[in-house]
Parts: structure tokens; C-alpha cells; sequence
């Protein structure tokens, strides 16, 4: 019976092969060729302000990058912020799902409010902090200060870094709340309830229910974040453009400089091989922290 069925699945593969065959190349294709087109200009002289300068530079990007402050002040700022985003997130979210997750009246609007943010476009949402939220002189933080006879921050002056992990941070927790907040609805309410009356109240039922059965979504979120913090580029571009000095330079924004700004395509290559290299290993541990979570 079992050969019979493998031998139905073989002839289904083979009529839907060429149907399924031009979306794979297509898909191939829109991910070789540019890592392709990456790799060979990591190894090149191409400097569009230099074009006289061509040929092969074996590792020499590489070895002027990985020499370069710039580029481990870029990766240290890139993995402070990521991991700063993801705790705030992971946090906040679970405390907001736990609490929409109880009955109170107006909970729809509140939900609502909460998950609102995610869909506004960074750009916007860098825009709305910078001027009228952090503006040392016409925003909403720097009235509140005034009012109660306070000095107002300068906040992309001040804590440029701090400035940009709540402005992040605003954008990601509704996605983490989501999330989260749809786990909180498979909670087996009759063991909430046993457990209810045998005493257990507040953090000793949170602790012992309601996070274990939080940590698989929890790994989720973690991952997909991880994927997109790595690459957040508008909200530093619009608020404090890497600086003061490199204060806020991220991997991302480090190579869109390079690329952009310096014009050094063989060395923006290089920067996005390294950036590759990361987000490999970084996918790599969340996939096997996420399989083990699976798992148990």
C-alpha cells in the first residue's frame, strides 16, 4: 500500500514540476544574482569618484574594512540596538497581551490603539518623535519638562542611541502584543482556573503558566524582529543620520555611507558580505533556539 502511495506522489511531482519550475528559477534568480553581483564587487577596485582604478583587489576591501573602527563601532551599534529592541519588546508585549487578555470594558479600542503603530511607515514614525515628540524646543517631552521647571533634552544630542531604540522599540512592540497576545487565547483557561483555586495568584500564576506557555511565540517574535531590526535604516536616516559622529552608525546605515556617500562600491560590497556573514550566524543561533523551544 505504501509503495502504491509513494508511487502516486512520484507522479503528481512529475506533472507539477514544470508548473512549479519557472517560480523556483525566478526565485533563484532574484537571490544568487545580487549576492553574485555583491561577491565579485567585494573583490574589485570600484570607486565611482576614482574610475580610473579598476581591476581585481583580491582581499583588499576586506582587509581595509575589518582594519577599519568604523565598521566594529557599526556592528557593535547594530547588535546594542537590536538586542536593547528585542527586550523592550518581548517585555512590553507580554505585559500588554496578559493585560488585553482580560475582560474590561473598551478593550476592542484599547487594542486597537495598541496595535496601531505597527502599521505606520517608519519614515512617518521617525518624523512624529523627532518633531513632536523629542524636539528640545517645541515638543511634547520637552513641554512636560518645562512645566515642571526641568532643563528639556536634546534627546538626538544627548542619547542619540536611547533615542532611537524607543523610536524602534514604539514600532515593534504592537507586532510582539499580536502576536503574543493571539498565544494568550490557546491558554487552557480550566488549568487558569484549577490552578486559581488551589491559590496561585498574580506572579506565581504568571511565572509558572502563563510564561512557559508564552516562550515558543516569544521565540518567534524574537526571530522575525531580529530579521528586520538587522536592517532598520529610515528611522537613523531621518532622525540623527548615524551621528553624532558614528554614535548611531549601524551596519546597514555604515554600508548605505560607503556605498552612497564615499561612493566605494567595492567596499560597500565587502560591508555587505560581513553584514550576510552576521545575519547568518544570528538566524543561525535564533533557528536552533527556536527548534529547541519546538521541541519542548
Amino acid at each position: 500500500m505504501s509503495a502504491v502511495a509513494a508511487a502516486g506522489r512520484s507522479r503528481r511531482a512529475v506533472r507539477t514540476g514544470p508548473l512549479l519550475a519557472p517560480s523556483v528559477v525566478l526565485l533563484l534568480a532574484w537571490m544568487i544574482v545580487p549576492l553574485a553581483m555583491t561577491l565579485w564587487f567585494s573583490f574589485q577596485h570600484y570607486n565611482l569618484l576614482n574610475p580610473f582604478l579598476t581591476g581585481f583587489a583580491g582581499i583588499s576591501n576586506y582587509r581595509f574594512l575589518l582594519k577599519s573602527a568604523g565598521l566594529w563601532n557599526a556592528i557593535a551599534n547594530t547588535l546594542i540596538m537590536t538586542g536593547s529592541v528585542l527586550a523592550l519588546t518581548v517585555v512590553f508585549g507580554t505585559l500588554l497581551a496578559v493585560v488585553f487578555d482580560q475582560d474590561f470594558k473598551g478593550r476592542g479600542i484599547a487594542r486597537l490603539l495598541v496595535i496601531a503603530p505597527f502599521f505606520v511607515m517608519p519614515t512617518v514614525a521617525a518624523l512624529i518623535w523627532k518633531n513632536l515628540l523629542m524636539h528640545p524646543v517645541n515638543g511634547f517631552f520637552a513641554a512636560i519638562f518645562r512645566s515642571v521647571g526641568l532643563t528639556p533634552i536634546d534627546w538626538f544630542v544627548q542619547y542619540p542611541m536611547l533615542s532611537l531604540i524607543m523610536i524602534v522599540a514604539w514600532q515593534w512592540v504592537p507586532f510582539a502584543t499580536l502576536i503574543l497576545m493571539t498565544a494568550m487565547q490557546s491558554l487552557d483557561r480550566e488549568q487558569m482556573e484549577a490552578a486559581r483555586l488551589d491559590g496561585a495568584r498574580g506572579l506565581v500564576m504568571f511565572r509558572h503558566i502563563i510564561l512557559p506557555h508564552l516562550l515558543r511565540p516569544i521565540s518567534v517574535v524574537v526571530m522575525i524582529e531580529t530579521i528586520f531590526l538587522l536592517s532598520v535604516f529610515a528611522e537613523i536616516q531621518v532622525t540623527t543620520s548615524g551621528g553624532p559622529g558614528s554614535a548611531t552608525t549601524t551596519l546597514t546605515y555604515f554600508i548605505y555611507l560607503k556605498a552612497l556617500l564615499q561612493w566605494d562600491i567595492g567596499g560597500a560590497s565587502a560591508g555587505g558580505v560581513v553584514a550576510i556573514l552576521l545575519a547568518n550566524v544570528v538566524a543561525a543561533v535564533l533557528i536552533r533556539t527556536v527548534a529547541r523551544n519546538l521541541e519542548n
